[in-house]
């Protein structure tokens, strides 16, 4: 198949200085729509999410109830590296789908748990409640979201935690001033 030759480049010379015009071959293939036709790309991803935000509430009770069973694992077995991971993984799962699944309070909770995860000197002191604190309001939250009047508490509750988890961490790593800065530095938390 031979392709078409290409225009030619036309040259308008001036006194001072030359003009080149190439032809433009994709104007062949460039197709013209009225203007009430146009494609509105954002407005088609706003449909679609709002055609999954039923499902939303799932994913989030699939990625809670992952959580729990990563704490669970934590129980039965200790703070095996395995399970440290799994925990970390599902919490930082939460952390990062929360608010775009409409649940920013659980994100805000699922942070302050990865906090404790990552900076923990030794999770086996950390306080078992303190966990389970978490986990508890991160299943609350996802659980009571449809519910009128959750926001508040749920954005309380998340602050709550963050502050005692803040204050154990600051205690835990009073030995370890590098540590300290990443600890005590804030972070958003956000609204519902």
């Amino acid at each position: 198949m031979a392709k078409e030759q290409p225009g030619k480049l036309q040259v308008k010379s001036f006194a001072d200085h030359h003009v080149i015009t190439q032809p433009n071959p994709l104007r062949k293939v460039l197709l013209r729509v009225p203007e009430s036709d146009l494609d509105d790309p954002v407005g088609r991803a706003e449909k679609a999410l709002a055609g999954l935000s039923g499902e939303f509430k799932n994913w989030m009770a699939i990625e809670a109830d992952r959580l729990s069973a990563a704490h669970a694992a934590v129980l039965h077995d200790g703070f095996t590296d395995e399970a440290r991971e799994e925990l970390f993984r599902a919490a930082h799962d939460i952390k990062g789908d929360a608010a775009t699944f409409g649940f920013p309070s659980a994100g805000a909770a699922a942070e302050s748990l990865c906090r404790i995860i990552e900076h923990a000197p030794d999770l086996a002191a950390v306080p078992a409640n303190l966990i389970a604190h978490h986990i508890n309001a991160i299943q609350a939250i996802v659980r009571e979201r449809t519910k009128l009047d959750t926001a508040v508490t749920a954005s309380a509750l998340s602050k709550q935690l963050r502050g005692i988890a803040d204050v154990f961490l600051t205690h835990a790593n009073r030995d370890r001033p590098e540590h300290l800065e990443a600890i005590l530095a804030p972070s958003i938390v956000p609204a519902e």
